[in-house]
């Protein structure tokens, strides 16, 4: 570092203002209720690189900062002062963009013809257009069924908009008008950047500004270092499972092997999945990506939060990321609900770190984030108005030492409720209940957060109900050290009524007016033996509704009764309970998981998948369903959470799955000759 560390600390909160003030022109100028409410967006400096050296402490979604948006502009051959890039392409960008609705756009900020930074923003689109409102849906298989894709371009040139651009625009939007006046917004906060970056220089010089951008950078690596050296060294390793891939019923694993150095980490993905034909694929071009290290980021700033925010943090975190794996597909695999599987891959690194010493981390959250979408259609025009209802999460999971935080889950990006007002104001349908799930937490000595009930009567005919990035309908979210997994999701059509039908994992609902859905969110996963949990604590969470009477006397031996604790009772069924308790164990993963890995270990699995990599492409999907459906025949029609009684006989099951690999390996060998 060449400047002086007062000089260094000015820069850092004068580069972190100038990344909220954007923030801020962004949000309160733009129209869509992912943008103004929800905070689906993000803002930040770049080098003349691309790396971000600058980034909002609060504002906006926190997982960009170890973006790179020097794929992007490299695409385009020649910039001038004015312009601005514009990309939602997940491969073209090489992962900046991890799905369409996500724009992008990039300005380059010029001092006497050099450019000197970038000034970055982006947010979620209501809609660009493709197979379905709002674009995304699970089933999708390519890119093409997703919506427009926007190739690196200028949509500003010199300073003039580019209007051949913004008509190819509206033509491909269900909701073009709204969307553009999010981008106004994007780009009168890129204009923001722009002036108060001159500013700088025009206060402290160029060379003064470039260097404060390279001097901040090497500060934050240190300084991460630092926190990551707290990290016992060797190697960890572990693998979770979205429930399925929407389009077959079989689960989709996801696998973490962590080394550490020193403080020096090293995440390889191998053993991962195949990419799947469905939308849950991560387009992380084989580099590291924000996806991949999330985990990492937030351990790092728990544990220093003086840090400044900047792709200096990551300076010492290498990832593997093998091609045609869920976590680095070929193109055009589709991509929409990339962060269904990216929240499960960051809590296999979550299971990786708690291997290397218990305690470094909490127990996972309820792991989702369901942007749940209203259509509407107006009786007179046949138009459609797409709109977020709520961005909805479960609970964190419990750490040592503390509950989980209930309703509430910043792990994968701060986004904010949207106000129940503001969805009414804009639609005809009613939010019927929005509250904590009761039992839905992960019983501990420190319980899991409860996830939320969610529920919506809908008024129009035509209306539709979308649910995106829905999990853990069939896998908990696992306890550690002793607590128990917290409670499942669920979706439910017309609750406690004679009509009422489960809808399972939600894609597409075409509503009747009168239905009401409803959606419950999981719990996060306990910490701790729930037998050593206060038994003052437990009637408190019975008094606030977090946990039932039943679950205080089945989950932690406390028997309540007219609101008060019967000593005498709790005392002999916790003696009870503690006589039948097995050893403790790491992880408590519930049922469904135990059941599956008694057929599919960790061993044959990781060889499955390895010789599924070299197969072509186009037939290893179809490979890798026929050699479950041959050891699970019933898994077609599986409609349940019971993967117990659907395996049935584990041993001949297991039997069955290594002579479908003898077979499997014979072929590859063939094929290589």
């Amino acid at each position: 570092m060449k400047l002086d560390p007062v000089t260094i600390e000015i820069f850092f909160h004068k580069f972190t203002a100038i990344t909220e003030e954007m923030a801020i022109t962004l949000q309160r100028s733009a129209r869509t209720t992912y943008v103004k409410e929800a905070g689906d967006f993000g803002t930040a400096l770049a080098t003349p690189e691309g790396r971000f050296f600058a980034y909002p402490n609060f504002l906006g979604v926190s997982g960009f900062l170890d973006s790179n948006v020097g794929p992007m502009i490299s695409k385009i051959d020649k910039l001038q002062p004015g312009d601005v890039i514009i990309t939602n392409h997940p491969y073209e960008s090489e992962g900046l963009a991890t799905h369409m609705p996500d724009l992008h756009l990039v300005r380059p900020i010029f001092h006497n013809k050099r450019i000197v930074a970038y000034a970055w923003d982006f947010i979620h689109s209501a809609d660009i257009g493709g197979g379905v409102p709002s674009s995304i849906s699970p089933k999708f298989t390519d890119l093409f069924q997703e919506g427009l894709q926007i190739v690196p371009m200028k949509i500003v040139k010199a300073g003039v908009l580019n209007e051949d651009f913004l008509n190819f625009y509206r033509a491909n939007c269900r909701t073009p008008d709204v969307n553009l006046g999010d981008i106004n917004a994007m780009l009168a906060a890129l204009r923001v950047a722009e002036k108060r970056v001159l500013g700088l220089i025009e206060q402290h010089g160029v060379s003064t500004l470039l260097q404060a951008q390279k001097d901040l950078v090497e500060y934050a690596g240190l300084k991460a270092l630092n926190v990551q050296k707290t990290i016992p060294n060797g190697t960890y390793e572990f693998w979770d499972y979205l429930d399925d891939d929407y389009n077959s019923n079989i689960p989709v694993r996801v696998r973490c092997k962590m080394v550490v150095n020193d403080g020096l980490v090293h995440l390889d993905f191998t053993g991962s999945d195949p990419q799947v034909d469905a939308a849950y694929n991560i387009p992380t071009s084989g580099k590291r990506h924000p996806w991949l290290t999330l985990k990492l980021m937030h351990f790092i700033f728990s544990n220093d939060r003086s840090i400044p925010l900047n792709h200096g943090v990551f300076n010492n975190i290498t990832v593997e990321a093998p091609f045609g794996t869920i976590v680095n597909p070929e193109p055009p695999a589709a991509v929409g609900i990339r962060s269904a599987t990216a929240i499960r891959l960051n809590e296999a690194l979550v299971g990786a770190m708690t291997q290397a010493q218990m305690g470094l981390m909490p127990a996972p959250s309820g792991g989702i984030m369901i942007p749940s979408v209203l259509v509407e259609q107006d009786s007179k025009t046949g138009a459609r108005q797409v709109m977020v209802l709520q961005s909805l999460v479960g609970g964190t999971g419990a750490r040592q030492g503390a509950d989980g935080v209930d309703g509430r889950d910043s792990s994968l990006a701060n986004q904010r409720n949207t106000p129940i007002e503001k969805t009414e104001e804009e639609a005809a349908a009613k939010i019927t209940e929005y509250a904590l799930r009761k039992d839905s937490g992960g019983p501990g000595e420190w319980r899991g957060g409860t996830g939320v009930v969610f529920s919506v009567r809908i008024a129009k005919d035509g209306s539709s109900v979308l649910g995106r990035g829905m999990e853990r309908f069939v896998f908990r979210p696992w306890g550690i050290a002793g607590g128990k997994p917290g409670e499942r999701a669920r979706v439910v059509v017309n609750l406690g009524l004679p009509n009422e039908k489960e809808l399972g994992k939600l894609d597409i609902f075409n509503a009747e007016p009168g239905d009401i859905v409803t959606i419950m969110t999981p719990g996060g996963g306990g910490f701790g033996d729930p037998l050593k949990r206060p038994e003052e604590k437990v009637l408190e969470d019975v008094i606030f509704g977090y946990v039932s009477e039943k679950s205080a006397l089945d989950d932690y031996g406390v028997v309540i009764r007219n609101g008060n604790i019967h000593k005498s009772r709790t005392r002999e069924m916790s003696q009870k309970k503690r006589c039948l308790k097995s050893e403790k164990q790491i992880y408590n993963f519930g049922p469904e998981r135990d059941a599956w890995e008694q057929v599919f270990d960790d061993n044959n699995m990781c060889e499955l998948n390895s010789l599924l990599m070299q197969l072509g492409t186009s037939v290893r999907s179809k490979r890798r369903a026929d050699i479950f459906y041959a050891v699970m025949p019933n898994l077609a029609e599986f409609s349940s959470s019971d993967l117990g009684s659907l395996i049935g006989d584990p041993k001949k099951a297991k039997s069955e799955f290594e002579r479908q690999l003898d077979v499997l390996r014979s072929d590859v060998r063939e094929l290589s000759g």
